[in-house]
């Protein structure tokens, strides 16, 4: 038998192998009877990312299982919005899905559309270590993911989206490449 998991996180397909690797190993670790067997990204018309899946093979199912996996999602990124779709083995039996999530998503798009000289005295990378170091000081979540396309995305989760913002929103005001930047409730 056999569950996907479909996480309502944009994660590149690098950050959901990340994800796959830990919950493969913490199932092992926690003697739980299921195995991570595949995954993948799925994408807006853009080529942003939209979500992820990952296929779990169960040796034995039961509600309990469900309710343990889930759980471990939620102490690792469990974004509102993401579930699980159980098909059962009798194929005329339609899957069951269980929605989760207790993870607010915030992203956080950075313009194309600047003056050559900031781009030139500013660095992405800066804008990525000091949101980083700001959750992680208030133990709000972390940075999971970015984006490289029409614009610059981080996708950041955790606790909260309007607290996230508000522990961001003084470095956005302060540093020239957040200039003119979006911030969007991804979850």
């Amino acid at each position: 038998m056999y569950i996907q998991i479909t996480l309502n996180a944009k994660l590149q397909p690098m950050h959901r192998h990340d994800l796959e690797d830990a919950l493969n190993e913490i199932f092992e670790k926690e003697n739980i009877k299921a195995q991570i067997t595949g995954g993948g990204t799925g994408q807006e018309r853009n080529g942003e990312i939209a979500y992820c899946d990952l296929e779990v093979n169960l040796e034995e199912f039961s509600d309990e299982l469900i309710k343990q996996i889930i759980n471990l999602l939620e102490k690792i990124l469990a974004p509102n919005g993401s579930k699980i779709t159980i098909f059962s083995e009798d194929k005329n039996t339609d899957p069951k899905v269980v929605h989760f999530g207790k993870h607010e998503g915030l992203g956080l798009y950075l313009s194309n559309d600047l003056e050559d000289k900031v781009y030139e005295e500013c660095d992405v990378n800066v804008v990525y270590d000091e949101i980083q170091k700001l959750l992680e000081e208030e133990k709000l979540g972390r940075i999971e993911s970015y984006w490289e396309g029409e614009e610059t995305a981080l996708y950041l989760y955790g606790k909260s989206f309007d607290e996230i913002h508000k522990i961001i929103e003084p470095f956005l005001n302060e540093y020239p490449l957040c200039e003119k930047c979006r911030i969007v409730k991804i979850a």
